[in-house]
């Protein structure tokens, strides 16, 4: 398969989302090797879960199914741009590709709109809208700290 075939998969992985599942209009698929690994559909509304996007259940979905936190060599496929939570897990999880369809102004044109989501990211914690304070108690670092010396396997 080629990447308009995969593309068209995940389109219709949102349409059917809202048709037949009442979800948002979005869809993805990971794909690693020319063999699908996982899909995922919007299920914020139906898991009442802010973080259940398609492409985070996508990712999910193939880290489950591949045994691994790493998407290494895995090429997303996802019916609109992706989110900053979403473009954050793709970053993570270290995929080889994403391809999208609709853009992040195309979903802003529904009433999906995430771009004061990037204009707060650039802002100092204590300036967002939903302002952020730091607190540090006496063992704040001692997670870090058990972290480095514990063997553990490189990423």
């Amino acid at each position: 398969m080629n990447e308009l075939m995969y593309m068209k998969m995940a389109v219709d992985a949102a349409l059917e989302n809202v048709l037949t599942y009442g979800g948002g209009p979005f869809g993805a698929i990971v794909v690693r090797n020319g063999q699908i690994i996982s899909v995922g559909r919007n299920q914020v509304t139906a898991l009442k879960d802010p973080t259940a996007h398609a492409e985070m259940q996508a990712i999910r979905a193939a880290c489950h199914y591949l045994n691994s936190f790493q998407l290494t060599g895995c090429e997303l496929y996802t019916s609109c741009e992706p989110c900053p939570m979403c473009l954050g897990a793709i970053y993570w999880a270290r995929l080889k590709n994403v391809f999208y369809a609709c853009t992040g102004e195309d979903a802003s044109k529904i009433g999906f709109e995430d771009k004061f989501i990037y204009e707060q990211i650039a802002l100092p914690p204590d300036k967002r809208s939903i302002p952020m304070y730091r607190v540090l108690p006496e063992n704040t670092y001692l997670p870090f700290q058990a972290w480095m010396n514990k063997p553990h396997q490189q990423y």
